[in-house]
């Protein structure tokens, strides 16, 4: 990637859920759902949402850091999940489904480390922060019906997202 262009990745639930915040934003290039971390090449969605293959559901931005530096994408990104479920996020549960932090470089990691220890030790929680932050590794674009499927499905992305407690979770523990 060149300088003006980077890669941020991260885990939080469902994929879809995690587009839209991050969508048609000054400095962001690209959004793309897909799998990483796991352990079978060219995964499909019906092998992952098995929980079988260590992949986890993310979304891959393409962003420009001279626009939107990557610690704006970890202020978007937090407050989207529930950082101390380690078994899923909301109504969607299994491994396919854990937050995650893959990190493209040092700086990344540096940050997202920050990050994470800033809200532990806030007390916004009773439980531990138990997103993980990990090195990137292959990424797999999901299917192209996933993709930017608040828009191409905007009725069955509402009733989804109404329906997991995502939005209750996020206005009670975020205050968004």
């Amino acid at each position: 990637m060149s300088e003006n262009k980077q890669l941020a990745t991260f885990a939080g639930g469902c994929f879809w859920c995690m587009v839209k915040p991050f969508d048609e934003l000054p400095g962001i290039i690209s959004i793309v759902s897909g799998y990483t971390g796991g352990h079978v090449d060219n995964p499909t969605y019906e092998q992952v949402k098995t929980g079988e293959t260590g992949h986890y559901e993310v979304v891959q931005i393409t962003f420009n850091p001279e626009l939107f530096p990557y610690e704006k994408l970890l202020e978007l990104y937090w407050p989207q999940i529930d950082p101390t479920d380690d078994e899923g996020q909301f109504q969607d549960r299994g491994p396919q489904y854990r937050t995650a932090i893959f990190y493209h470089n040092e700086e990344q990691k540096r940050l997202a480390e920050e990050t994470r220890d800033e809200i532990s030790k806030s007390g916004r929680f009773k439980k531990p922060i138990v997103t993980k932050i990990l090195n990137a590794e292959k990424f797999y674009p999901a299917e192209d019906y996933h993709q930017d499927f608040y828009k191409k499905s905007p009725d069955e992305y509402k009733t989804d997202r109404a329906q997991s407690g995502r939005d209750e979770f996020i206005k009670d523990n975020w205050g968004k």
